[in-house]
């Protein structure tokens, strides 16, 4: 009996739990990270303060929670769009869609008021925002596996390592989209992406 009741206690814990999640995520979504309050998130989901703090520490433990997630689905589909390429594709190619995909994520997907909070809280580190900034996350290992690739095709020199090539893309990512942010509306991410690489690639093409 007591097994019973602990696993119908469980069962509302986490169906509380996704329910704060899947609130905040529409409310943010709706007003922005910073218009939204833990009371609007509780009013909205119909449950006590007491209820969120159970499963969160603060607002902002939940968004990290929720930007971390939302990384790990980017990293899904960047990795599964990867994999869509055939064997025989060269890394240039490939280099420039994936490239392309990134620019669309982020302004198609993603958006420019989402994408200046995340930027916003990593300068002023309020959210613990590691899944976007490590150097581990998917998105850095695609970098290294497309530059490794060139490397073994014979289309990129072998002077400088896979991994610090992959870091200074990733840099120049974030680079193009802080410029995006701050020049919003009047830049073109993906036309300004797909130009910068290009010079980034002739730089590491084997004469």
């Amino acid at each position: 009996m007591d097994h019973v009741k602990t696993s119908i206690r469980k069962k509302r814990a986490v169906e509380t739990k996704k329910k704060i999640y899947k609130t905040a995520e529409q409310l943010f979504k709706q007003y922005g990270f910073e218009n939204v309050s833990v009371d609007s998130i509780v009013d909205m989901a119909g449950l006590s303060k007491g209820a969120f703090y159970v499963h969160f520490k603060s607002k902002d433990a939940l968004t990290a929670d929720l930007i971390n997630d939302y990384v790990n689905k980017l990293d899904f589909d960047y990795k599964s769009f990867m994999e869509s390429f055939d064997a025989n594709t060269a890394a240039p190619e490939i280099l420039n869609s994936f490239i392309e995909k990134i620019a669309h994520v982020i302004t198609c997907d993603i958006g420019f008021e989402h994408i200046r909070t995340v930027y916003k809280v990593q300068i002023t580190k309020t959210v613990n925002t590691t899944s976007v900034l490590d150097y581990n996350r998917e998105l850095y290992r695609i970098f290294c596996q497309i530059i490794r690739r060139g490397v073994e095709q014979g289309e990129f020199a072998a002077k400088i390592p896979v991994d610090t090539l992959a870091r200074h893309f990733v840099m120049a990512i974030r680079g193009l989209t802080y410029e995006w942010c701050i020049r919003y509306p009047d830049f073109d991410l993906k036309a300004q992406a797909l130009g910068h690489f290009e010079i980034l690639m002739e730089g590491i093409k084997k004469r």
